[in-house]
């Protein structure tokens, strides 16, 4: 990738702003956190359910505006946004107040969703570097996977009693990192064509919608990616504190086990260019689907065993550190430019449905019990594994 260009400038940002806006020291204890405070699994999935509502409102309006006004302004109002929703946390007793962090985090989230990907990549037009967005998007995510080493290990020594007192210090060491984040996204420089635009946001919404109907493909690969992340990735990562701690692990053990898989997902995420010369993009997507189920069905069944749940965080880091990216690359060569964030924020909709399908569903199934549930799990990645894929 080529020095002293404009995307150079705007990945070291986006890399320091995703290192700071990822030091979450409440993550590796994040569901005992919840337990400690009196919420159940179903309720857990319930609090995630908002976050896909608040990603539902926010979708449209923070692409548009994206789009309209540049990456930048919407990335400061979303960091904004996710320090509001981190300080809810400390105050947090009642379901409802979970509730509200939860979507606040989900809308948020949206301010960044699309936008970031339209400004790497309109960024490396300009050098005429297009063809290494799926580089690019590994080097910035590779950021949360890094820090996640560290961050894992702290939270988890610095929480190890599970205390009241302990859980308030990790939610405001969270904040201060995230405040650094904010003023990371201030050096942000928007390519040329997003310094504004006079565009309506009614025509914006509808370019974008035209874009998606002329290209299906795009629609089929989002899907093939979402229904797999949101089982693999999301509910996942929700219960593998439980999972771990049920198989044997001490709460102090936590810390070292995301370390290890925090260190899989950078140099996955740092090897994506190696990989996709090696293997065909569309192959690696189906590859990494498969592991997906494969990882999902061993937890269904063996969840009790300590060895197959770690083996299984390992296989899903590798998934959430290889697919995004390359799916990112693979649309961003056929969303036009001036609908790009838009498009991907309608896309990013479906997504949300999808959230709240399968969270409302499964919050009744994990009643149930582990087995049902994350077998369940297992089938909607084979679903979305099995939606195919076309360049």
């Amino acid at each position: 990738m080529k020095k002293n260009t404009l995307a150079s400038h705007n990945i070291c940002i986006l890399f320091w702003g995703e290192l700071f806006g990822s030091i979450r020291f409440i993550q590796p204890v994040l569901t005992l956190f919840y337990f400690a405070r009196g919420l159940d699994e179903s309720m857990i999935l319930i609090v995630m359910t908002f976050f896909s509502i608040g990603v539902l409102f926010g979708e449209i309006p923070t692409g548009v505006l994206a789009d309209l006004f540049g990456a930048k302004r919407a990335f400061l109002i979303g960091s904004i946004l996710s320090i509001v929703a981190h300080t809810l946390l400390i105050i947090a007793f009642d379901p409802w107040l979970f509730f509200l962090s939860s979507f606040l985090t989900g809308f948020a989230a949206t301010f960044f969703s699309g936008a970031d990907e339209a400004l790497i990549y309109e960024s490396l037009k300009l050098s005429k570097e297009e063809n290494l967005m799926d580089r690019a998007m590994g080097q910035i995510s590779s950021a949360r996977f890094i820090i996640s080493i560290f961050v894992v290990i702290i939270g988890a020594l610095l929480a190890n009693e599970l205390t009241e007192h302990q859980f308030r210090l990790l939610l405001i060491l969270g904040v201060c990192f995230m405040t650094v984040q904010f003023i990371l996204i201030l050096f942000i420089k928007n390519p040329p064509n997003q310094e504004g635009s006079r565009t309506s946001v009614i025509q914006q919404v509808v370019e974008g919608y035209v874009a998606i109907r002329k290209m299906p493909q795009v629609l089929w690969m989002f899907m093939n990616i979402s229904l797999v992340f949101i089982p693999a990735v999301a509910i996942f990562e929700k219960f593998d504190q439980k999972l771990l701690v049920d198989a044997g692990l001490p709460v102090y053990g936590i810390g070292m086990v995301y370390a290890l898989t925090a260190m899989i997902g950078f140099i996955a995420a740092r090897a994506i260019g190696w990989m996709t010369k090696k293997i065909d993009r569309v192959h690696l997507l189906n590859l990494t689907g498969l592991l997906a189920v494969f990882a999902l069905t061993a937890t269904a069944f063996f969840h009790t065993s300590l060895w197959i749940i770690l083996g299984a965080m390992v296989l899903l880091k590798l998934v959430s550190a290889i697919r995004y990216p390359v799916y990112s690359q693979l649309a961003n060569n056929i969303i036009p430019s001036n609908v790009r964030a838009t498009t991907i924020s309608l896309l990013s909709i479906l997504d949300s449905c999808f959230d709240l399908l399968i969270f409302t569903t499964l919050s009744g199934i994990a009643s149930v019990g582990l087995l049902w549930m994350f077998l369940t799990c297992a089938i909607i990645a084979m679903i979305g594994t099995s939606i195919p894929i076309r360049k």
